[in-house]
């Protein structure tokens, strides 16, 4: 019968020489940083790494323990090139963004917003500027983003995300397209209403008309009344505005209340997203390189190659330094079958150490990294 307690005393014996070890090897990886700063050498080297593997793997006596030698060092030699990290980043890192106390609005100051009056994104606008600037409609995301790099706009609201139907993928190609920052956020509460003119019924609407986002937010809604076809429109706003230009009493728009006053149209139903808590995050875009100064998050985007792990790797940077990743999506790379770009937020300021680590070490294992800005939650 084996001894249960000494063996456990045996395995706790192996596990003190093996953290003993670990932390030799990482005073090794220190003195290896050292050398590499002097000499501007990088961290990663990814050949030298799998010719490593390879011969430790021969050292193994069989596949279960080939397999596990393999998981192990990949994992030591991931915590030693963090640890380079955290030495050379604190050297040549520096943030890519300059600091400011504020935005400055004045009546002079130009913000674009997609969509037209009576738009959600409108009135994002407002709540995050206030009235009284210098506002403009764009029809597209696109144009939005090309009002900024044009300098026909200081400021730009587009709407990324939201909580029933995700993130909206057009803006995630925009901000790699484009060379505009995120500079802030605005959440919406989204009360999505049935509209329609002064005089028709529910029961007599066969098309209803709103935003693809719209339509999805509604979907439940629409499949429960059989009468209702649904017919994407540019915007929620746009829904509204061609039923008025249209004067078809059997057509019917989803958009906000505020739509319903500004086109004087009829509310029909309210409450008609599936969601109670149907909310929009928008983004303020801008073509300078700022982030506020109490700026709390942070947006990224990273290209990797088409192997196993090399995600895990990348987001082993956020735990590694204990940071708070709040999103992931992915976007295919077109003309690349099945490889993606990935966009991350997460807590923090650039100017935090820890940011500052995982943003190198994703910078030096990736096959390329944006910062697409650091701006203040909501």
């Amino acid at each position: 019968m084996i001894d249960l307690q000494h063996t456990r005393e045996e395995i706790d014996k192996v596990d003190k020489k093996i953290v003993e070890l670990f932390e030799y090897r990482l005073q090794l990886a220190k003195d290896v940083a050292e050398y590499k700063i002097q000499t501007g050498k990088k961290v990663f080297d990814k050949e030298r790494e799998k010719d490593k593997l390879r011969a430790l793997k021969k050292m193994a006596g069989n596949d279960f323990s080939r397999h596990g030698v393999q998981e192990l060092f990949t994992q030591i030699m991931s915590m030693s090139r963090k640890l380079q990290y955290s030495l050379i980043s604190k050297e040549e890192y520096e943030i890519p963004l300059a600091e400011t106390d504020s935005l400055p609005v004045n009546p002079d100051t130009k913000v674009v917003c997609f969509g037209i009056r009576g738009s959600y994104t409108e009135q994002a606008m407002e709540e995050y500027f206030g009235t009284n600037i210098a506002r403009t409609y764009a029809p597209t995301f696109k144009k939005v983003m090309q009002a900024i790099k044009e300098e026909e706009a200081d400021y730009g609201v587009l709407p990324i995300e939201n909580t029933s139907t995700g993130g909206i993928s057009d803006i995630y190609d925009l901000l790699v397209e484009f060379d505009n920052s995120i500079i802030g956020e605005h959440v919406v509460k989204i009360d999505h209403a049935l509209l329609g003119l002064p005089g028709a019924s529910k029961e007599n609407i066969n098309n209803v008309y709103s935003h693809s986002q719209g339509l999805m937010q509604c979907s439940k809604y629409i499949e429960s009344h059989l009468h209702m076809n649904p017919i994407e429109c540019i915007s929620t706003a746009d829904s509204a505005k061609k039923i008025l230009e249209e004067k078809d009493v059997t057509q019917g728009a989803i958009a906000s209340k505020q739509a319903a006053a500004y086109y004087g149209l009829q509310i029909l139903d309210e409450a008609v997203n599936h969601e109670d808590n149907n909310s929009t995050r928008f983004i303020i875009i801008t073509r300078e390189k700022k982030i506020i100064k109490d700026a709390n998050k942070i947006s990224i985007c990273f290209e990797l190659p088409h192997e196993s792990g090399t995600l895990y790797n990348m987001l082993s940077h956020f735990i590694y330094n204990n940071l708070n990743m709040t999103k992931i999506e992915s976007r295919p790379l077109a003309g690349k079958a099945f490889e993606y770009r990935f966009f991350v937020d997460f807590e923090g300021n650039l100017k935090e150490a820890g940011v500052k680590n995982a943003l190198y070490g994703i910078q030096e294992e990736a096959m390329s990294l944006k910062i697409l800005g650091n701006y203040k939650s909501i």
